[in-house]
């Protein structure tokens, strides 16, 4: 997801959150990127769990 350096994708968030953002908003957009670039790392590291199994730990339907 990351595609520039750091300042670049600054000013790309910043281009899209609105004029009366708060902060906060900012900082649960920058939760959020975060989060989601984690993930895909994982993923393409191979740190995945198949979703049967994640329902059979936690004892969910299927």
């Amino acid at each position: 997801m990351q595609t520039g350096n750091i300042k670049e994708e600054v000013q790309d968030l910043l281009k899209e959150i609105p004029e009366d953002a708060t902060w906060d908003d900012l900082m649960y957009r920058i939760y959020v990127r975060q989060a989601i670039e984690a993930g895909i790392k994982d993923s393409d590291a191979g740190r995945t769990i198949d979703v049967k199994e994640v329902r059979a730990r936690f004892g969910l339907e299927k």
